[in-house]
């Protein structure tokens, strides 16, 4: 079944989806133009995981349509299953094989043999900078080069769809960056990935922002950052109340409370961040400014930070059923 245009990848029209009486997807809508890097962003239980899911064909989609590369994902087309290639966020390499033996196994999954797998591997390798890797056991590693391995073999039947789960988790800083400038290289593949990490996000040509099941805001980085507006006042204090009032009568601004911050978004920082230090004194610890980041845009859209975690909310995840279990255990 073909119901979007050729120049989308991935449609996504009144999608919803929930776990028992939990909605993990609310109405979402969602349109990913063939050959973007489309991020979408969001804490844990946000839905995110739920959509990649669905996305992959893992879950179906009850609620809504979801279109890939053309074709319903109900169906589950070998055209479609053949168009999608998949990097789940738990390891899905054998880690007591080489980096090629690994690649062999995933390429028989798609049908591929002999000398077409052979050159299907070593095109690969070579895209990755494997090469010199290939006989190298998956446990020997970096986790920065394993997660390229699990890259290769999500590219070996070379999909037009790559899905990426939260694809740097545990990856340091600069291995993260080597990660995204091979992801950025890839040529002639959409890449849709899920991430809870600001860096990450920035990688992205356009974010979508998932909130409790539901779009937020959608855009570049740099256009989400520009609807805060200006910049992004944080001041750290003891007596939250004493200087909220302050500040209010002073500067006409209101601070609100996140935590042991207080926070407020200002047009002119520079000019007021003298006169607060001079009126509040030894009454804070600390005053930051700061150009908007995209935790501050999700702040703003949301009312609360992205480190909210609810692992219950998305997934359906082991934890949440052993924890059921451990209640219907002790309600008995």
């Amino acid at each position: 079944m073909t119901n979007q245009s050729n120049s989308s990848a991935v449609s996504v029209r009144d999608l919803s989806f929930a776990y028992g009486e939990r909605k993990a997807l609310d109405s979402v809508q969602l349109e990913v133009p063939v050959g973007e890097v489309r991020g979408v962003l969001g804490p844990n239980g946000s839905g995110k995981s739920t959509l990649f899911r669905i996305l992959a064909t893992i879950l179906p989609a009850p609620m809504g349509t979801v279109s890939v590369l053309g074709h319903d994902v109900a169906g589950r087309s070998p055209e479609l299953l053949s168009s999608i290639g998949v990097v789940f966020q738990s390891a899905a390499l054998d880690r007591k094989l080489t980096v090629r033996e690994n690649l062999r196994y995933g390429g028989r999954m798609f049908g591929l043999r002999g000398s077409e797998l052979d050159q299907r591997i070593d095109e690969m390798l070579e895209r990755t900078n494997l090469g010199d890797r290939a006989a190298t056991m998956v446990e020997e590693l970096s986790g920065g080069l394993r997660r390229r391995a699990e890259i290769a073999k999500g590219l070996l039947h070379r999909p037009k769809l790559l899905l990426l789960d939260e694809p740097s988790t545990g990856l340091d800083p600069g291995a993260r960056r080597d990660l995204w400038s091979f992801v950025r290289s890839i040529d002639d593949v959409t890449v849709v990935f899920t991430t809870h990490l600001m860096d990450e996000a920035d990688a992205a040509d356009r974010l979508t922002l998932f909130d409790e099941g539901r779009v937020v805001a959608e855009g570049t980085p740099d256009e989400l950052r520009a609807r805060i507006g200006g910049d992004v006042l944080e001041i750290e204090a003891d007596d939250h109340d004493a200087v909220r009032e302050r500040v209010r009568g002073a500067f006409d601004l209101e601070l609100v409370a996140h935590g042991a911050v207080l926070r407020a978004e200002t047009s002119n920082a520079p000019e007021q961040i003298g006169r607060m230090l001079t009126l509040l004194g030894d009454s804070v610890r600390s005053i930051r400014v700061g150009r908007p980041s995209l935790e501050d845009v999700f702040l703003h859209e949301t009312g609360h930070r992205l480190d909210v975690v609810d692992p219950e909310a998305d997934t359906g995840s082991k934890r949440s059923r052993r924890k059921k279990r451990k209640q219907k255990k002790e309600e008995n």
